[in-house]
Formats: C-alpha cells, sequence, structure tokens
C-alpha cells in the first residue's frame, strides 16, 4: 500500500517558518541596509557625485559610519523605544506608515515567491520520488531562484514605500502617488530600481537559506514530534 500523505501541522509550518525567516534575516540583512541607503539616498546636484556610488561603496561607508556612530548617541536605543517615540509623536498612523505601499509589494511579490519555489520544486524532483525527499542543493536552488523572481516583482513598490516612510511628515499628502511622482520627475524611470544590485546579490542567498531552513525545521519537527 503507497504511503498516506502526512496530515499538515499548522504548529509545524509556523515554527518552521520562523525558523526559515531567522534563517533569512542572518543571511540577508547587512544588504537590506545597504538597500534601504541606496533607495533613500537624495539626487545628486549638479557637478557633484551622488552619496553613494554603488553597491560595494553604500556597505563600505554603512560599516565605517557605523562603527564610528556606535560611540555617539542615537535617537533610538532599539526597536520598542523607537515604536513608543513613534506613537507618541504621529499616533497609530505613525508605526502603519506605509502599509498600502506594503500591501502592493508584498501581495504580487509573495504570490510570486511561492508559485516560483512550488513549481521549481516539482521540477526539480526527480521521476518516482517525492517532493519531501527533495535534496538540499536543490532546495537551495529553488529557495533562491525564487527569491529572484520575487524581488524582481518586488523592488519598484519597494522603493516607493523605503522613501514614503523615511520622508519627512507631511513631504507626501498624497501618499505614493505623490513618491512616485517626484521620483519620476527628478531621478526617471530607472529609479524606481534604485538598490537593484543590491536586491539581487541578497536575494539567491538570504531566500535560499529561507527555504532550507523551513525544509530541515520541518523535517526535524516530523522526527522529533512525529504527532504534533
Amino acid at each position: 500500500m503507497a504511503d498516506q500523505p502526512k496530515p499538515i501541522s499548522p504548529l509545524k509550518n509556523l515554527l518552521a517558518g520562523g525558523f526559515g525567516g531567522v534563517c533569512l534575516v542572518f543571511v540577508g540583512h547587512p544588504l537590506d541596509t545597504v538597500k534601504v541607503r541606496l533607495q533613500t539616498q537624495p539626487p545628486s546636484l549638479p557637478g557633484q557625485p551622488p552619496v553613494y556610488s554603488g553597491t560595494f561603496d553604500c556597505f563600505r561607508k554603512t560599516l565605517f559610519r557605523e562603527i564610528q556612530a556606535s560611540s555617539g548617541e542615537s535617537k533610538y536605543t532599539g526597536t520598542l523605544d523607537c515604536a513608543k517615540k513613534l506613537y507618541q509623536e504621529f499616533g497609530i498612523r505613525g508605526i502603519y506608515k506605509g502599509t498600502v505601499l506594503t500591501l502592493m509589494r508584498d501581495v504580487p511579490a509573495s504570490g510570486m515567491y511561492f508559485m516560483t519555489y512550488e513549481w521549481l520544486k516539482n521540477i526539480f524532483t526527480p521521476e518516482g520520488k517525492r517532493v519531501s525527499e527533495l535534496s538540499a542543493p536543490r532546495i537551495l536552488v529553488a529557495g533562491g531562484i525564487a527569491g529572484i523572481f520575487n524581488w524582481a516583482v518586488a523592488i519598484p513598490p519597494d522603493v516607493l514605500k523605503s522613501r514614503f516612510q523615511t520622508a519627512p511628515p507631511g513631504k507626501y499628502p498624497n501618499g505614493f502617488r505623490d513618491v512616485l511622482r517626484e521620483l519620476i520627475r527628478d531621478e526617471g524611470v530607472t529609479s524606481l530600481y534604485k538598490g537593484f544590485n543590491a536586491v539581487m546579490i541578497r536575494a539567491f542567498p538570504a531566500n535560499a537559506a529561507c527555504f532550507l531552513g523551513f525544509e530541515v525545521a520541518m523535517k526535524f519537527l516530523n522526527w522529533a514530534t512525529p504527532n504534533l
């Protein structure tokens, strides 16, 4: 008799997905910082060079500035302090600033992300084998390519989101439409792809680590707690 498929465990998926997210952040966070710095740098004045000439220049300057700033006073002492001050100054709207743009980024990009991953897993699964038996290298490749497809869709709204969230209060009264109009007017359509190199350098290893972490965690949980 053929093996019956195991029922899906929401708790296992939650735990494994959380571990995958930890792997993604651990691998990809440094370049995510670089991405935001590139996306939010102001346009250079005539005759002056840009703040960052590219991904690696931004990484070098960011690292140097963070080392210098480590001994100075910061505006926020941490995540909770930042959330508290935003709430005190702007209310609940300040904490949720950029929600619409985040949805515009994540809804289509996440759909592309998981569609690509599942499609590639089926392609990479040898005939006669189950998808759950896929080897680690093939999971890495499927996850990495899925990450690239995800960010190919996500970059333009992500640029708008970064600009909108870091702008002074009241700069964009009409939301993302004002951001889009200003970006295209001042920097051209290509400005919607600011940080492209940093995103793509980050996309493959970070998302490969995410899906590998998820699959490894799921196998461990199935072994350690088969009845959960």
